[in-house]
């Protein structure tokens, strides 16, 4: 299961802004963040290992976690073995009668021919007889009975013999298919659940966080390990409704961190809130806390060197220019 949280939560925001007409730069400060990415099985399993430790590095793709599930291999067995009897069943449908299954059908049919025409001969004289008083009732309702019975007999035959030289009825080969179908789509399930026992690295990152040690069962949906984005840090800062005009999506901005000797770093505005709201109670003075703001999340380039860490308070710049003045 994969789901997105931050590290931290947004915090102050301070912006300088004077006179009258287009306001200064826009200066705020906020707490650098990164996304995070939990990995975890879709069905309860047991770890059987973890590949990866905290702080390593990992790729789209890489393995971070075998699991193992007792019940799947019985249980994709079975599933598997009706496959393959729906198959065979189809096969025979589709192949038609065997050579010898047609012989053996029409030598039933010529001995069930024979038998009728014998028991009709044997009637008709049981008929004659009765006439001449020779038999009695009991007689001629015994070779009624075998007349009828032999009768039955060759037209069954014949049904059969029929039936195998036609070959199945579309309805069979159409029911037929279906149970393939259904059989294939069993076994294909529990194939995507053996394959998910195998949880695999979805983005680029760090490992944040290692939940789970081998030998211990995760439940569905529980996370295993934690992928933080480190090379998409953000921040959300907070501007005054005076200078939201001045700001929009896809702006340049500038990001510098305490201590780095005035390192910038560059950024873009990637999305303004459409929500008003108080700063935040952290803000430094109770009149800054009364003013309205808007959130501006701000993303920042990938940075190779590692020093936009989740936590540490960044200063962002937004340059006004004249041409942007409403």
């Amino acid at each position: 299961m994969i789901s997105a949280r931050t590290i931290v939560f947004a915090t102050i925001a301070a912006l300088t802004a004077c006179g009258r007409g287009a306001p200064d730069d826009v200066i705020a400060t906020g707490t650098l963040q990164v996304d995070e990415v939990d990995i975890g099985p879709i069905v309860a399993s047991r770890v059987v290992r973890v590949f990866v430790e905290e702080g390593d590095a990992v790729a789209p793709g890489d393995t971070l976690v075998t699991l193992t599930q007792a019940t799947l291999a019985p249980d994709l067995a079975i599933r598997e073995a009706r496959l393959q009897a729906a198959q065979a069943q189809l096969m025979d449908l589709e192949r038609g009668a065997r050579p010898a299954e047609l012989q053996r059908a029409e030598a039933q049919l010529d001995a069930a021919a024979a038998e009728a025409e014998r028991t009709a001969v044997e009637l008709v004289r049981a008929l004659r007889l009765m006439e001449a008083g020779n038999i009695s009732q009991q007689q001629l309702d015994n070779a009624q009975a075998a007349a009828t019975s032999a009768a039955a007999t060759r037209d069954a035959a014949d049904a059969t013999l029929r039936l195998l030289r036609e070959g199945a009825r579309v309805e069979q080969s159409r029911a037929a298919r279906a149970e393939v179908a259904s059989a294939r789509g069993a076994v294909a399930a529990v194939q995507a659940t053996v394959e998910e026992l195998v949880l695999i690295s979805t983005v680029p990152g760090v490992v944040s966080g290692r939940h789970v040690q081998p030998g211990e069962v995760v439940g569905a949906g529980q996370a295993a390990v934690t992928l933080a984005r480190a090379q998409r840090p953000w921040a959300r800062i907070y501007v005054g409704e005076r200078v939201l005009p001045f700001v929009r999506a896809g702006q340049e901005v500038v990001g510098v961190l305490d201590g780095m000797n005035g390192a910038r770093f560059a950024g873009t505005v990637d999305h303004i809130s459409t929500t008003a709201e108080f700063t935040p109670r952290i803000a430094l003075t109770e009149q800054e806390r009364a003013d309205l703001v808007f959130g501006v999340k701000i993303y920042f380039a990938p940075d190779s060197a590692g020093f936009l860490k989740a936590g540490l308070p960044i200063t962002v710049t937004i340059p006004i220019h004249p041409a942007q003045t409403p």
